[in-house]
């Protein structure tokens, strides 16, 4: 497909669109763009995504300001014939927007990305959004903006966050705050951990998921590939024991410049009655203060049958402030 200027319907405001074929990165936009995207909305990121299926890029451009002030990527035929994703294989997609986008600008972009999927062949559009914390003003903005469009809500997810801002250990549970404390009695201590050794962590981290009956969703090959592409956005914390031996570890991404996701975390059953993940996390809580993130990102905990009630009672006592995280779909 040839790049496509879409016209625009009001003054001043331009989508540009093109597609990117199975297997190459998404194109970017012709303009630069007004906000810093998040990882997975890089196309650098994106193009790592092995769904093999074309990619349709849309920019919304501000021709006064001569930038690109929003973003969508949507795989095509993602889950079959016709139904459309954002994103492929990713945490989130949807829609990116700078500060101060029009509400009329934004539904200028979703009109045109709407029209050219059905041109596309496209009969179902699917949008997993980011979660509120992320940007809270965005995501109250694209979610107004969908509501008006009809889109349904097929998924509504808490999504539970640290702030670094806050003091860690005074807004633990008291269960977990003597948690902590037992953790540093018996000498337990957190390090960042050097990405040389990732290949171990890899089975430290796929070895405790087995034992909860959980397995990793990429495997080793694709999460070093990752750290090759990304190498600073790309960390590794663990709580190691007095020996040496490892009692807790996680995976890290740095989203953005404000937020850090706990990708993987994981401990050992035989740890559970030192919790040494609540240690774990303070490490997390600790560098994103030093380093100005303003979110440490616990994620969703949602089972194939529904929420996973006992993991969301922990991500409370941890501190962790909730927030929304939205997925969407509608009939093109």
């Amino acid at each position: 497909m040839k790049s496509t200027t879409l016209l625009p319907s009001q003054p001043g405001w331009a989508v540009y669109a093109d597609e990117a074929p199975a297997g190459q990165p998404p194109v970017g936009p012709r303009r630069p763009l007004a906000f810093a995207p998040w990882l997975y909305l890089e196309p650098a990121h994106q193009g790592l995504q092995p769904h093999g299926r074309p990619v349709l890029s849309f920019y919304l451009e501000d021709e006064a300001a001569g930038a690109s002030v929003a973003q969508l990527f949507v795989v095509l035929d993602f889950e079959g014939p016709g139904l459309a994703s954002s994103p492929g294989q990713a945490p989130f997609g949807a829609v990116q927007l700078a500060p101060g986008v029009p509400a009329a600008a934004l539904h200028l972009l979703l009109d045109a990305a709407e029209d050219l999927l059905r041109q596309r062949g496209q009969r179902r559009l699917q949008l997993r959004g980011y979660p509120f914390c992320y940007d809270p003003a965005g995501a109250a903005q694209l979610a107004e903006a969908l509501r008006q469009r009809h889109y349904a809500v097929a998924l509504a997810e808490e999504n539970y966050y640290l702030d670094p801002a806050r003091d860690y250990e005074a807004h633990l549970h008291p269960s977990e705050r003597r948690r902590l404390r037992r953790c540093r009695q018996l000498g337990l201590v957190p390090e960042q951990e050097p990405p040389l050794i990732l290949p171990w962590a890899y089975e430290f981290i796929a070895k405790c998921r087995q034992e909860r009956g959980q397995a990793l969703s990429l495997p080793l090959a694709r999460v070093q590939e990752l750290f090759r592409a990304f190498p600073s956005q790309h960390l590794l914390f663990s709580v190691r024991k007095p020996g040496g031996e490892w009692a807790a570890f996680t995976i890290a991404i740095q989203v953005s410049e404000s937020v850090l996701y706990n990708f993987y975390p994981a401990s050992p059953l035989a740890d559970n009655h030192i919790s040494p993940v609540v240690m774990l996390n303070e490490s997390l809580h600790t560098y994103a203060r030093a380093s100005g993130l303003t979110v440490v990102d616990l994620g969703t905990s949602t089972l194939p049958t529904g929420p996973n009630a006992s993991l969301l009672r922990f991500k409370r006592h941890l501190g962790g402030v909730s927030s929304l995280k939205l997925s969407w779909q509608k009939v093109l």
